[in-house]
């Protein structure tokens, strides 16, 4: 328990360097935009003298070190900034959108695990037979379509063609859950997919080195059930996975981005969007800067979960 706890600080300590790393990051590239904040502040009737003044009331003008101090001041109060007239603070902008996303990422995280699983352990126990076959076939197509393909195949299928799901929106689950889960469903299988053939490629993998080691051997000439076997082996051989499977929790993230303009849902990525359309360049910082937080957090529980489920790096 001491050395899990050694290794659990040792990661959680590094974590105020990299936050300042991404926040170093998205300002430099977002500073270095060819939007102008004052013009869209004041309009495209506003004089080169009044933005001018906006700059200077506004620090626009300082030096860029100047600048990034300011702007980490105002995180360390939780301002983000306002968005473009009509200003609204763009932490509450992003309070409303986030839990949407976070939603869609933890459904179709669900979806991309039970599928992941059940198709590598299908192709592990099998392999080299026909089912192992269909299973290469499938998870080379699931890794190579790509997401938003995925969705507008799905909404063309599911959505227009035989109305089971709606073609975008979103209900609050608070309102109708069934609701909620209709119109989350096809976005999260879109997102599912992909990672779910990538994951089940590995467990697949894993689980056929395992099935191969001496103690599976021993356990199924003693007599012990297959069932039990092969959840122990799937236990040991899912270690490898969850290495990866923070990486896999940032593509869910950042893919919900499209997925969400093309569902029409009013997550992170309808405000990504509209802060690129409309020159808002607090909103986009904000935003990016929220999902690059979020995806480090994740990979850091990540870390975490696999110092737990894998006793003997503990040791290192």
């Amino acid at each position: 328990m001491f050395a899990f706890l050694r290794l659990a600080l040792r990661r959680v300590a590094i974590m105020p360097v990299m936050i300042l790393g991404i926040t170093l990051l998205v300002f430099v590239v977002l500073q270095f935009s060819p939007v102008d904040p004052a013009y869209n502040a004041l309009g495209e009737n506003s004089t080169a003298a009044a933005r001018a003044a906006f700059a200077h009331a506004n620090g626009l003008d300082d030096p860029l070190p100047v600048r990034y101090a300011h702007f980490l001041n105002q995180l360390l109060h939780g301002d983000l900034g306002v968005t473009v007239p009509p200003s609204q603070p763009v932490v509450d902008r992003i309070t409303v959108a986030f839990p949407l996303t976070l939603q869609l990422t933890l459904l179709g995280l669900l979806i991309a695990i039970v599928l992941a699983v059940a198709l590598g352990v299908v192709g592990a126990v099998y392999r080299d037979r026909w089912p192992d076959h269909v299973f290469r076939v499938v998870s080379m197509a699931g890794v190579a379509v790509p997401s938003f393909w995925l969705g507008v195949l799905l909404i063309q299928q599911f959505a227009l063609d035989s109305s089971l799901f709606p073609t975008g929106g979103y209900v609050n689950p608070g309102d109708s859950f069934t609701g909620w889960l209709r119109c989350m469903t096809l976005p999260a299988v879109s997102l599912a997919v992909p990672v779910a053939a990538s994951l089940a490629r590995l467990i697949r993998t894993s689980m056929v080195t395992e099935l191969d080691r001496d103690y599976v051997r021993t356990a199924t000439g003693n007599g012990l059930p297959r069932l039990l076997v092969i959840r122990s082996v799937l236990r040991n051989a899912l270690v490898t996975p969850l290495t990866v499977l923070g990486v896999k929790v940032g593509y869910l993230l950042s893919g919900a981005v499209v997925i969400e303009t093309i569902f029409d849902l009013p997550g992170m990525g309808k405000l990504i969007l509209e802060g690129v359309t409309g020159g808002d360049v607090a909103l986009v910082q904000g935003t990016v800067l929220m999902i690059a937080l979020a995806f480090l957090v994740v990979n850091v529980v990540v870390d975490l979960l696999y110092l737990l489920v894998n006793p003997r790096i503990r040791t290192v």
